[in-house]
């Protein structure tokens, strides 16, 4: 079994899909081999092809290969000037150096003018034509020797984001040419969007011979002939190079549940997808957390719930990992106990992301989000007062928004900025297929029969340009909006804002020491 990640998502920590994916192989005694090929195309490992070098700029060339190390150690991370200026150098090279002409190239993206990952007809293109991808030579090489150690293989591509689809055809076209018999399994989370659409009809039968739609940990058992493929089995990092990604340590993705507590959300995808909430038990959880954390030795733990639930926020505070930890989380009266934030402090918390989305109240109402303001504005100040940095994600232009509306948004936003660490701003999107949506006067959002979401008429007028005239004329230009933005790190955003967060590096020198302590040194 091949399992491969496919390039470009942020390099900054191993992809949690695959790791769980490995984890269940080995636990059944498959064997199995992993192909990073997002970290080994974006951080230079194998020969990506180049322009000339006159198309680097003398201080990229110069500064490449130190800003790479600057970004894997803790220093590089002391002085923000210095470290932004690191990440766009770094991606200064990509865009300049790895990017053909017609590609845009970055730590977070991949477009190309001549094809769109939103049309099935292209990503075949893609595929037929897997010479012309930038990084062709690197997966080649990669494949050639991957296969010719491993006969027949099954080989497993996870396809998460828009921005790996092409890359990910043109590995797959690749090989279909290579071994015209080879198996290839596609899954992940952009997969299973287009899967649980209700007119979804595969249009990628020549190139994949199993499509997977949510876990896919059973499917791939049942491929490699497990008679019996249940069974726990914990994430496993042995197959990747940890110290390679772009971040002063390991970053060990987790999840201890499938699917969201709430789901309750209007035009929520868990919702429209009809994904069950799975939690896993918590003393599985704190099991599994404390022995990866003993054997990798992690700089940070990253939960990746949906929404953290208040019982795991608890077990964590009265068990904890050992570990600096960060994940999502909804703003509950849990959390506007300073008392409870304190003990997830002690614990290790040191960032929460919380999708706060709007400061009006009959948005938040009609969008169902099960909050109200007032906790809103307790959990900012109590996670604030206990030292926990916040991830603020905000809305805009949902259907029952409204400038007045936006403007409220602004005005708490203001109220609490020095309780608001770092902000995310969207626009709204309209899902294709959720409820609500057939209440509105659509048409295609994206040309594109893969697309996810739709343009609609907005009912009071507050449609997406006018938005964002709004957020760049008024709303990032108000001088508290403006200094929390600033501080967003570049391309890595909330992946590495909590090595910003000044608890960060007092929980990890107070864990470490905890850790060492358990384990006897």
């Amino acid at each position: 079994m091949i399992l491969v990640n496919p390039p470009v998502v942020k390099p900054c920590e191993a992809p949690a899909g695959i790791a769980k994916l490995t984890g269940a192989l080995h636990h059944h005694g498959i064997a199995c081999e992993v192909f990073d090929a997002n970290a080994q195309s974006l951080l230079g490992k194998g020969e990506a092809p180049r322009k000339s070098s006159d198309a680097w700029t003398r201080r990229a060339f110069r500064h490449h290969s130190k800003n790479l190390l600057l970004l894997k150690d803790r220093g590089g991370y002391e002085n923000f000037d210095r470290y932004k200026q690191a990440v766009l150098g770094i991606n200064h090279v990509l865009e300049t150096q790895a990017s053909p002409s017609g590609v845009l190239l970055s730590l977070s993206n991949y477009e190309d003018e001549r094809l769109s990952p939103l049309k099935s007809k292209d990503l075949i293109r893609a595929a037929e034509e897997a010479e012309k991808n930038p990084f062709f030579p690197l997966f080649r090489d990669r494949f050639e020797m991957l296969l010719a150690k491993n006969e027949n293989p099954i080989v497993g591509f996870s396809l998460n984001y828009l921005s790996q689809a092409l890359c990910t055809f043109a590995m797959m076209g690749f090989l279909k040419r290579l071994v015209p018999g080879v198996k290839v399994a596609l899954g992940g989370s952009l997969v299973t969007s287009w899967m649980r659409r209700p007119e979804w009809r595969n249009p990628f039968g020549g190139l994949v011979d199993k499509m997977v739609a949510g876990p896919g940990e059973a499917v791939l058992l049942s491929l490699a002939g497990v008679a019996d493929p249940s069974g726990q089995s914990a994430p496993d990092y042995r197959d990747f190079l940890l110290q390679d990604y772009l971040a002063p340590g390991p970053i060990l993705p987790y999840s201890a549940s499938r699917g969201c507590y709430w789901q309750r959300c209007s035009f929520c995808p868990e919702r429209t997808e009809k994904n069950p909430y799975c939690p896993f038990p918590a003393g599985r959880v704190l099991s599994e957390v404390e022995s990866l954390a003993e054997k990798w030795n992690p700089v940070l733990i990253h939960f990746l719930d949906n929404a953290m639930s208040p019982a795991l926020l608890r077990a964590l505070g009265e068990e904890p990992p050992g570990v600096p930890w960060y994940g999502f989380a909804r703003m509950t009266h849990h959390l506007a106990d300073p008392e409870f934030c304190i003990a997830l402090r002690k614990a290790g918390c040191v960032m929460l992301k919380l999708g706060l989305e709007s400061g009006d109240q009959a948005v938040l109402d009609r969008l169902d989000k099960g909050i109200d303001l007032d906790t809103a504005s307790r959990v900012l100040r109590a996670l604030s007062q206990s030292g926990i940095g916040t991830y603020v994600y905000l809305l805009f232009g949902t259907p029952w928004e409204t400038l007045e509306a936006a403007e409220r948004t602004l005005e708490f936003t203001v109220k609490h900025s020095d309780a608001i660490d770092f902000l995310n701003l969207a626009v709204f999107n309209m899902p294709a297929h959720s409820a609500e949506s057939e209440q509105f006067a659509s048409k295609d959002f994206y040309e594109g029969d893969l697309s996810l979401y739709r343009e609609f008429v907005h009912p009071r007028g507050w449609d997406r340009s006018v938005v964002r005239q709004f957020l760049d004329k008024k709303f990032r230009r108000h001088p508290a909006v403006a200094a929390i933005l600033r501080k967003d790190p570049p391309y890595f955003t909330s992946n590495h804002a909590p090595f910003f967060c000044p608890a960060m590096w007092e929980a990890a020198a107070g864990e470490g020491k905890g850790l060492a302590a358990r384990k006897g040194h």
